[in-house]
């Protein structure tokens, strides 16, 4: 029962909650995020909060296990996943120890990807 309350796996549950997290600090506090935006995008404080609103989209739809949730979930993670790559590179030159943490946490998106779109199988089941 605990493994899968309300229907979700726990995987997807994870994806919630960070996703619901970080939507919410995105839409309240946009300008904390513009220092992880590569410079070249344009409007990066729309940018934050749209992917703030996307992150929140897709909690909501995870939850009320809405067809379209697993997907918009993946393209969010998608999305967002070049401008943590940006940072990594960026942040070698610039602050070590900052450096090892952006490099840590590129790969942490690969279950939130993989739990994200496993959403899939409790939605249609």
């Amino acid at each position: 029962m605990a493994r899968k309350a309300l229907g979700l796996p726990i995987g997807s549950w994870v994806v919630v909650v960070l996703f619901t997290a970080s939507g919410v600090l995105h839409l309240v506090n946009p300008g904390a995020f513009l220092w992880l935006m590569p410079p070249w995008l344009p409007e990066p404080e729309l940018l934050v909060v749209l992917s703030g609103v996307a992150e929140l989209v897709s909690a909501v739809g995870l939850i009320l296990k809405a067809r379209w949730a697993p997907m918009l979930t993946v393209l969010t993670l998608l999305a967002i996943w070049p401008a943590n790559w940006w940072f990594a590179i960026d942040s070698l030159s610039s602050a070590p120890d900052v450096a090892l943490a952006a490099w840590l946490r590129l790969p942490l998106q690969l279950p939130l990807l993989w739990w994200a779109w496993s959403a899939q199988k409790s939605i249609s089941s």
